[in-house]
């Protein structure tokens, strides 16, 4: 099925180039850029070839030996490779896109394209019950919000501008706290209805699709049914969804024989989110989970995976209490009870010790707290001997006192698992990260450095250093596989008549600069990139232009 679509789409790619109007390929008329010897590959997993490329526009015109065109400005990329812009298949920058428009940490490793909205939270729509508090929330984060559904969050983008392009998925956890808060409970058929039409309405407007996020809440109290019920949704309009699954612990296989049951059930195309093994006591599992997800794609289930290659995942530290501590958004009222403090404290402390390895594999990387802001870097581990607690009881003392805002970097995977999991064939690169930069708001955290350095340090480390994959696999992983599961049928892949979203770097000099201990470091040897024919990155230096756009 997967290959169908991408012999499909690269023809379609040919045929949009055969259909554009003649003048733009009218010798006559003047390019915009002219880049010259560049050793192109073409994201399409073809090795790489030595040519002149012709940009008008927002284009790329033509391919070939220009020796007496002509252009406004002319590129010697001699040395250097081009290819597609790399395409983030997992990103969270809905958000922070208004506060770094330039979107520093990810052009400066060749991105040109987000896929936004993951993991059940999307910036878009606001509505419902938690409109007021999600207003609340974007003025704290200093977001002037001047939207309420994808729509005018679209309009919203282009007045702020941005240096790449986004699209954007719709947050199943979004939708159903607009409707049930954070209630433990099935939503009525009405409730679902309108969840339902929601969704709908979000893809009418452009959305490309729906995610969920069910380790979290509200999307940990939504059954099955729910899922499937909105998956068909996205399926009538041929839109994807993309799951952080339930469990990537103890029950990881449990959780992704419910992300196939959901495509099989109702027909849309599924997305594993980042997967992974997560924990010690958990790495056995990871070869069966990829083997499960074969064959359902064997029996008809359109499912393909994102991953990041790091060995570590971040995401925020109540994510590790019970979820019926969370219920309601009520979790400090049964930390004051003595009895329920008691059995949260003990169910805590066995995910921790159990499925994730123990508390000095938990690092503080963020907190909303300024007086917390010194342990910003420490282990759980350190900060309980400075408190003279227990990890437990340290890490919900830590979580009162950040008003439960706290972010961390968990330090769960087995290298050769991240490996198995980038290599496979079904896998694209996703960051899982934000678009961010060393100052401003993100200055003062210690993020993962997956928001920095994910697609240089697939090119240096596993692709130029461990050869996990050739370079041409590398790149179809980060454009033309992402751009078909998208059905973004002018991007990722290079052709006359595609977008020109491109990327020139230098293959030998690439390289991820950040660090778990330092990340706030750009990536290196990304010379050129183009967005929508425009360049944000010339030779090396941002150009402050600002041509993305919501796809």
């Amino acid at each position: 099925m997967q290959r169908r679509r991408f012999i499909k789409n690269s023809l379609l790619g040919i045929a949009a180039a055969a259909t554009l109007p003649s003048t733009l390929y009218s010798q006559s008329r003047r390019a915009d850029f002219l880049i010259r010897n560049v050793n192109i590959l073409d994201g399409l997993g073809n090795p790489s070839y030595r040519a002149d490329v012709l940009i008008r526009g927002a284009r790329i015109v033509d391919i070939g030996k220009f020796s007496t065109r002509q252009a406004r400005q002319t590129i010697d990329a001699d040395g250097l490779h081009l290819a597609p812009g790399f395409i983030d298949m997992h990103s969270h920058s809905d958000d922070d896109i208004f506060l770094y428009p330039h979107a520093e940490s990810k052009v400066y490793q060749g991105v040109t394209t987000e896929v936004t909205g993951n993991c059940g939270y999307s910036a878009a729509p606001v509505r419902g019950r938690d409109a007021e508090q999600r207003r609340r929330s974007f003025k704290k984060d200093g977001i002037q919000r001047e939207w309420s559904d994808v729509a005018s969050y679209r309009a919203a983008l282009d007045k702020n501008g941005m240096a790449l392009n986004q699209t954007l998925l719709v947050g199943q956890g979004t939708l159903r706290k607009s409707i049930a808060g954070l209630d433990d409970r099935p939503l009525s058929p009405s409730e679902l209805e309108e969840e339902q039409n929601a969704l709908a309405l979000a893809l009418e407007h452009g959305a490309a699709g729906f995610s969920s996020g069910l380790e979290y809440t509200p999307g940990t109290f939504t059954p099955t049914s729910e899922l499937i019920a909105l998956a068909r949704v996205a399926a009538r309009y041929d839109r994807l969804y993309a799951t952080h699954m339930r469990d990537e612990e103890q029950m990881l296989l449990e959780a992704i024989s419910e992300a196939l049951t959901i495509g099989r059930e109702s027909g849309v195309r599924v997305q594993i989110s980042h997967l992974k093994a997560n924990g010690k006591a958990n790495w056995s599992k990871q070869a069966d989970a990829l083997n499960m997800i074969e064959k359902a794609r064997a029996r008809g289930v359109d499912v393909m995976i994102d991953a990041y290659p790091y060995t570590a995942y971040s995401t925020s530290l109540v994510a590790f209490l019970p979820a019926w501590a969370r219920e309601g958004g009520k979790t400090a009222q049964r930390l004051q009870q003595s009895d329920l403090r008691a059995k949260i404290l003990k169910e805590t402390d066995a995910k921790v010790t159990g499925d994730l390895g123990g508390y000095d594999l938990i690092v503080i990387s963020s907190v909303s707290d300024k007086k917390l802001e010194k342990y910003i870097g420490l282990s759980m581990e350190t900060i309980a001997a400075q408190w003279q607690q227990t990890p437990a009881e340290a890490l919900l003392a830590f979580l009162e006192q950040d008003d439960f805002a706290t972010g961390f970097v968990g330090h769960g995977m087995r290298p050769e698992n991240v490996e198995m999991v980038l290599a496979h064939p079904l896998t694209m690169i996703g960051s899982d990260g934000v678009t961010q930069a060393p100052y401003g708001p993100a200055a003062k955290d210690r993020p993962h450095p997956r928001s920095y350095g994910t697609f240089a340090r697939v090119l240096a480390y596993y692709c130029r250093e461990r050869r996990l994959f050739d370079l041409p696999t590398a790149v179809k992983k980060m454009t033309s596989m992402p751009a078909d599961q998208l059905m973004l049928k002018d991007r990722g892949r290079i052709a006359p008549g595609m977008m020109a979203d491109l990327v020139i770097f230098d293959f030998d000099k690439v390289k991820d600069t950040a660090t778990f201990s330092d990340p706030h470091h750009y990536a290196q040897g990304f010379e050129y990139l183009f967005v929508n024919g425009e360049t944000v990155l010339e030779k090396g230096t941002l150009t402050k232009a600002l041509p993305g756009k919501l796809l």
